[in-house]
């Protein structure tokens, strides 16, 4: 099914802000932070800006190519390009890997939400280190209020999503991204004037070569991955609405070094205010949750009233970074039901609210009253997260690779890059090469590093 007539972002800005949308998100904001605080600071960021640009752009326009010149889905996409054999069943992986990680990403974008109203209401004031780790136990494990932020997120999402793709996705777009990009900023402002700022600030740009790894190689592979959204399906889809006059190079371009100039701003959000009292910079994913809250009240300890707004405005922007990911997602299945099945856009938009709903219930359960019920030793939120981002991701991400650089037909590469000739694309052979022989060998890394297997 080949649309000619689908409907298209109205204006390069709206495109470049919802692909940049898809691609910011909790992976800059908590991810990013206690990566680079496990694998040596600055030596980490450098290999991961390696990453990007060298992995991570040609695998990005790889999936705009399948789905600006299919026009269609990501789960129609590789049927249209390639009908026959078994490629349509990449597509499909890449819906079920969006969906799958709506379903339980949106439990933990509920928890934004519910520390945005902690800390409006000054609940963060005061407390010791072992209260916040005692709070948010129990806020993870309550079986009630998880679930209502979950809710309150999943129709947020819904709401955006129905209203389509102009009056939906790119105008939330055009909102909610210049609103991340001003309260990063500030928040960075704030932290790096801190006393003591300056150990944090030289941890994060001061790189040790000492530290450099094998593992920090992976890790900041495996995080460029993770953090550009490559291979849930996101990208393909949004590119499905790009227009002729759209350059997918520049666009990837953009995408990526906004992408990364959050999650630097995010580094330089937590280590200099972390530095500034004494917290250590490997904390681990409670950075987020349970020392940045305890960080921010001794931080601005000597100015209350500046600690309950920097409290609040880090929850927003986090609540923020969360919805313009969840949009993506959640547009990856409707558009795919909407095609494949010919619902509404309002039909198959609450099919997947209330599936990924269900999803979210026994996600946000399974970290409380039904932990005891596991598979391969996890509850079924690790187990969702184990599947999707360290064998899903990874092998969606390799067969676009693979198929854009050996399988679909090399003119429609040619034409897609240089839009039909009207651009000079002198990085062709290098991003060609690169999607042939560099990439799938990266992720087949990526992937065996994070299965254990090497070692």
């Amino acid at each position: 099914m080949h649309h000619n007539d689908r409907v298209s972002f109205g204006s390069r800005l709206g495109a470049i802000l919802a692909a940049a949308g898809s691609a910011v998100g909790l992976g800059n904001i908590w991810r990013f932070p206690y990566e680079t605080g496990n694998h040596g600071g600055a030596v980490f960021i450098l290999i991961y800006l390696g990453c990007i640009f060298i992995l991570g752009l040609p695998i990005m326009i790889a999936e705009f190519t399948i789905g600006r010149h299919s026009k269609a889905s990501t789960g129609e996409a590789f049927k249209v390009l390639a009908p026959k054999g078994y490629w349509k069943w990449v597509g499909y992986l890449g819906v079920l890997t969006g969906f799958l990680i709506l379903g339980y990403y949106s439990v933990v974008a509920g928890w934004t939400l519910e520390y945005v109203f902690e800390a409006a209401t000054g609940q963060f004031a005061g407390k010791s280190s072992s209260e916040f780790v005692s709070m948010f136990q129990q806020f993870s494990q309550n079986p009630i209020r998880p679930l209502i932020w979950l809710t309150v997120f999943m129709l947020l999402t819904h709401f955006v999503i129905v209203k389509g793709v102009q009056k939906g996705i790119e105008r939330s777009s055009k909102v909610l991204m210049p609103l991340l990009f001003i309260l990063v900023v500030v928040l960075a402002v704030c932290s790096v004037m801190l006393p003591g700022a300056e150990k944090g600030i030289e941890f994060l740009l001061t790189p040790d070569f000492s530290k450099i790894t094998p593992d920090v190689f992976l890790g900041a592979m495996g995080q460029a991955f993770f953090s550009l959204s490559l291979g849930m399906g996101c990208l393909s889809t949004y590119a499905s609405y790009f227009g002729k006059e759209t350059r997918l190079g520049h666009t990837a371009m953009s995408v990526g070094l906004i992408d990364t100039f959050v999650a630097v701003l995010a580094g330089l959000i937590i280590f200099p205010a972390a530095f500034s009292v004494g917290i250590e910079p490997d904390a681990g994913p409670s950075l987020i949750f349970i020392t940045l809250p305890n960080v921010i009240q001794q931080a601005f300890s000597g100015v209350p009233l500046l600690a309950y707004v920097c409290s609040i405005l880090f929850y927003v922007l986090l609540a923020l970074a969360a919805l313009t990911s969840t949009i993506s997602l959640h547009e990856v299945s409707t558009a795919f039901l909407h095609e494949k099945f010919h619902f509404t856009r309002s039909k198959a938009a609450t099919i997947i609210t209330v599936s990924c709903l269900l999803i979210g219930i026994v996600s946000s359960l399974a970290l409380g009253d039904w932990s005891s019920y596991t598979i391969a030793g996890m509850n079924l939120f690790d187990a969702l997260d184990f599947l999707t981002a360290k064998i899903m991701l990874p092998l969606g991400g390799m067969f676009a690779a693979i198929f854009v650089g050996w399988v679909i037909d090399r003119r429609i590469v040619r034409d897609e890059v240089t839009n039909y000739g009207t651009l000079k694309a002198t990085f062709y052979p290098v991003y060609i090469f690169i999607l042939k022989f560099i990439a799938p060998i990266g992720i087949a890394l990526i992937f065996m590093n994070e299965l254990g297997l090497l070692g």
